[in-house]
């Protein structure tokens, strides 16, 4: 166990859920069992999903468009694979009548966010649809939930839904704001890095790691929380926050700064990189390089510093 929440920054909790799996014990909450066998149910069809939206992106030609966007994207053939990216077909009730195959029930796609209800209440639907697809992995790697977007030539489709991304919806085992996109794979980077980089959105994560920055991870639509900031110090004392040059990346930088200040202690902190207006992780490597990128996560500015531009904003400091 100690071995595990060293190398692998678990909580025991974790550790202990990992060594259970790995040795076929089912782990019980509470009076019965349940919990512990309806939690491994949904693992199951999360990971079956994840696999058959890849597959479906390898091979269907349907999937041609996803393919070239992602190669225009700079993205390539291992990034793809290691991230087990994949495309949703543009159909109501595709993964629907694959699970009825698989034997997987409606009720369980439904509890996992795959499938919605109709607001008849007819039956249901495929809540991704026409849709790249990323899976969000727990500490564990277990897939728990999904992120889709849109092609940018879908995006004016009325049939469509108009959101450029869409997440799934909080269920009983995957709350957004108590993990981070990629938290598995810059967990075990870590050991080849010597900072953990917080970026804003699934692009730019992958678009570090294919630069060879490995340690990045991205917060799932919500404000960096208290819970996110203890998980990411515990791979580093000093994670690099890398927001966007526009006034939201400011805001969430800000917001991130305040919300760090009551949870600081000794040895612990963050760090802040500023990146030009208008330039996210992406874009900027893929203009600049990495090698520029590199150069500004070298020079990411302390906490320090941060909040004494915000306090100070606006005002006169050429007198006592």
């Amino acid at each position: 166990f100690k071995f595990l929440m060293r190398m692998e920054r678990l909580e025991f909790r974790e550790a202990l859920e990992h060594l259970a799996e790995r040795a076929g014990i089912p782990m019980t909450r509470g009076r019965s069992g349940a919990s512990g066998a309806r939690k491994a149910d949904f693992h199951k069809a999360l990971n079956w999903a994840a696999d058959r939206y890849r597959d479906y992106l390898q091979s269907s030609p349907d999937a041609r468009a996803a393919r070239e966007y992602l190669t225009t994207r700079g993205l390539t053939e291992d990034t793809i694979q290691r991230f087990g990216l994949g495309f949703a077909p543009d159909s109501w009730d595709w993964l629907l009548k694959e699970a009825s195959a698989a034997g997987i029930g409606t009720d369980i796609l439904a509890a996992t966010g795959m499938a919605v209800e109709r607001q008849d209440a007819s039956g249901h639907y495929d809540r991704f649809r026409g849709r790249i697809i990323f899976p969000i992995r727990d500490p564990m790697s277990r897939c728990v939930a999904f992120g889709g977007r849109v092609l940018p030539e879908a995006k004016s489709d009325a049939k469509s839904d108009p959101a450029k991304y869409i997440n799934s919806p909080e269920t009983e085992f995957y709350k957004k704001g108590k993990i981070l996109f990629n938290l598995d794979k810059a967990r075990t980077s870590k050991f080849k890095t010597d900072e953990v980089v917080i970026v804003e959105g699934y692009m730019d994560v992958i678009a570090l790691e294919q630069a060879g920055i490995k340690a990045s991870v991205a917060p799932l639509g919500t404000a960096l929380t208290e819970t996110q900031i203890s998980l990411l110090w515990r791979m580093s004392p000093e994670p690099i926050l890398c927001f966007d040059g526009d006034e939201a990346g400011i805001r969430a930088a800000k917001r991130a700064a305040e919300r760090a200040l009551p949870l600081l202690k000794p040895g612990y902190s963050l760090r802040f990189v500023n990146l030009p207006a208008g330039e996210d992780p992406d874009t900027l490597i893929k203009g600049r390089g990495g090698d520029y990128m590199e150069e500004l996560l070298n020079n990411a500015r302390p906490l320090d510093n941060i909040i004494w531009d915000l306090e100070t904003a606006g005002i006169d400091l050429d007198t006592p």
